[in-house]
């Protein structure tokens, strides 16, 4: 039977107004899914995070290192830096790493693979010398930081306005002079940290503090503690402190590190909100996490 010309035109006009319909649906959650999310936070890099990925003694990005030999460093000792080998996804987040009084960079170092690989550059540093001061180790940090922006062989991978810092011992006490020096940085995180100057009122970077319940060299109750409580009250910061652990729990491998570490460096260096889920609530007491203190839901 021949169709009437207005009906199959009819037809021809739904089927090509249906089309056009899907195809704005298919646009709108395109626009708000993960595409319009990255595009909304320049600074996101790598999938969408779940628990083990966190967790996972490497994360999505290959990672080569140089070493920076102390003769060519200025102002610390020289080190290592790790970084993600990919030039696809543009510049990284950037991390400088202090181990602690006598320690030498190999103390920290299994941070730099572990972090790179989650889509930081990370430079794991060697001090000028091994007793010095928090103080001086805040300064050697700015060096580092400055040299990988300014000199390193990798500064086109580097976002020199995301930056922060860690440390154990008294290189997190150095993680937090470095802090206070330069408030421009975006994060900081102090490892059972030692510091003679217990009130940090001053700091304006996010800080993540870990403890352990069982330090003897620098008791929860004398360094960590104070250093949490005296961060102004209106900063984005928090207080972990670690089950079982000892002074020398951050020099080795240690999952619950990493894992809050992560955390807090993707949501406070790249801004992504995807980590947040992490960090708040705030982690309940657990066989690794004695207990934890915060500020919740974060607001930089």
């Amino acid at each position: 039977m021949q169709q009437h010309p207005h009906t199959s035109r009819r037809r021809t006009g739904r089927l090509a107004g249906l089309t056009a319909a899907l195809a704005a649906v298919v646009g709108l959650s395109t626009l708000t899914g993960a595409g319009a999310h990255a595009a909304d936070n320049p600074y996101e890099r790598g999938p969408a995070p779940t628990e083990s990925s966190i967790e996972a003694l490497r994360g999505p990005y290959a990672v080569s290192q140089i070493s920076v030999s102390r003769l060519s460093a200025t102002g610390f000792g020289g080190g290592t830096i790790h970084y993600p080998t990919t030039t696809a996804d543009g510049t990284f987040g950037a991390i400088a790493i202090s181990p602690g009084f006598t320690a030498l960079e190999s103390s920290i170092s299994w941070l730099g693979p572990r972090l790179a690989s989650q889509g930081f550059v990370v430079f794991t540093i060697d001090t000028l010398t091994t007793v010095d001061q928090p103080g001086s180790r805040g300064d050697q940090l700015l060096a580092a930081l400055d040299y990988l922006t300014q000199r390193s062989l990798v500064r086109n991978r580097v976002d020199s306005s995301r930056l922060g810092v860690m440390g154990h011992s008294m290189g997190g006490g150095g993680s937090i002079e470095a802090a206070k020096t330069r408030p421009s940085l975006q994060a900081a995180i102090p490892l059972t940290p030692w510091n003679l100057d217990k009130t940090w009122p001053e700091l304006r970077t996010p800080t993540l503090i870990f403890g352990a319940d069982g330090d003897s060299i620098a008791p929860v109750a004398s360094h960590a503690e104070p250093f949490y409580n005296t961060l102004p009250s209106s900063l984005d910061r928090a207080y972990l402190e670690l089950n079982n652990a000892s002074h020398f729990t951050p020099n080795t491998s240690d999952t619950t590190i990493a894992k809050y570490s992560i955390s807090w460096l993707k949501r406070f260096i790249d801004n992504d909100t995807r980590y947040e889920q992490f960090l708040c609530p705030l982690p309940r007491p657990s066989l690794t996490i004695e207990e934890s203190r915060g500020n919740c839901p974060h607001t930089s």
